[in-house]
C-alpha cells in the first residue's frame, strides 16, 4: 500500500507517530508535510498533498493540522477530493464504505477518544459499499462540476 501524508507545524509529532505505525505495517509513506513548528499554512500543505495524490499512484492520503478542520476544508475545495474528518472509529470506517473518500484528516491539537492509528486500521480494512452509496457520492461529485462557474 502506498500512502500521501501532509500536515503543518500543528501536527508535526501526529504525523511522526502515523509514518511510524504505517511503516511498521509494510505500507510506503510519502512525507509531503513540514518536520518543524515553524508555522507554514495548511491550505498550501493540502494543495501540494493532493495535486500529487491526483498524479497518481497513491492508495489514499491523510492530512494533519492543529484540528485536522482547516486542512480537510482546504482539501475539499480541490478538484475532485473529498476529505473526511473522522472522530472515531466508526466514522472512519463510514467514510470509506459510504463516501468513498481519498483523504482522511486528523488534529495533532485534538485528543480523540479512539486511536488516529486504529481509525486509520480500520478506514484500509474497510471497502467501499458502492451501489446506493456510488450514486451518492456521483451526486457529491456532480455538485463540485455544476458549481464551476459560480
Amino acid at each position: 500500500m502506498n500512502i500521501i501524508i501532509g500536515n503543518d507545524h500543528g501536527a508535526v509529532d501526529l504525523k511522526n507517530s502515523i509514518i511510524s505505525h504505517l511503516q511498521s505495517k509494510g505500507y510506503t509513506v510519502k512525507n509531503m508535510g513540514v518536520d518543524s513548528t515553524d508555522s507554514v499554512d495548511y491550505p498550501d500543505i493540502a494543495e501540494i498533498t493532493c495535486t500529487e495524490y491526483k498524479k497518481g499512484g497513491y492508495d489514499f492520503g491523510i492530512l494533519c493540522c492543529g484540528t485536522g478542520i482547516g486542512i480537510s476544508i482546504a482539501a475539499n475545495k480541490i478538484k475532485g477530493i473529498r476529505c473526511a474528518l473522522p472522530q472515531n472509529i466508526f466514522a472512519s470506517k463510514m467514510a470509506k464504505a459510504h463516501n468513498n473518500v481519498q483523504f482522511l484528516a486528523f488534529g495533532g491539537r485534538i485528543d480523540y477518544p479512539e486511536s488516529v492509528n486504529d481509525m486509520i486500521d480500520e478506514f484500509i480494512r474497510t471497502e467501499f459499499e458502492g451501489s446506493r452509496h456510488g450514486i451518492r457520492v456521483d451526486k457529491i461529485m456532480d455538485i463540485e462540476l455544476s458549481n464551476d462557474n459560480c
